[in-house]
């Protein structure tokens, strides 16, 4: 099935690079900020779809942000996990499977910590906002 990347022209073209270059290019992409790109199967066409989205390691695990900047409402991204948490992952050259969860209140602090350590405008998209910034949680499957 064909994947669908993002309609945000500056994603589109860090995708494309991305792709292109099996992670070589657009893995880190900025100094210090590494992404990876998130494919979900979509909530109401279920055509598969793809972004790229900041992440940081915490063991096995993957963890990224809905953040979409602070708007009022969750990225498509995220509704799409919430039905479907089965997702694609590609982490520089590395693909595998994952199954995506909300962090739970045990660990947000923890992670959103983590993620602020690497992105510090998600204090301020917060701020923006005020629904509660979901961080997730990629947990890889294994086999």
């Amino acid at each position: 099935m064909a994947v669908k990347d993002s309609p945000t022209s500056w994603v589109n073209e860090h995708i494309q690079k991305y792709v292109e270059t099996n992670g070589a290019e657009g893995h880190e992409w900025r100094p210090g900020v590494h992404t990876l790109l998130l494919t979900t199967k979509g909530r109401k066409s279920g055509e598969m779809r793809r972004t790229a989205l900041i992440y940081q390691p915490s063991g096995d695990d993957h963890v990224v942000v809905a953040s979409q900047g602070g708007k009022p409402t969750h990225p498509a991204w995220y509704l799409n996990l919430e039905e479907e948490p089965v997702v694609d992952v590609q982490v520089a050259a590395e693909k595998f499977q994952a199954r995506a969860r909300t962090a739970g209140p045990d660990e947000r602090d923890r992670l959103w910590k983590l993620m602020n350590e690497v992105w510090p405008a998600y204090t301020d998209y917060q701020q923006k906002t005020d629904r509660e910034i979901p961080v997730v949680v990629l947990e890889r499957i294994k086999g």
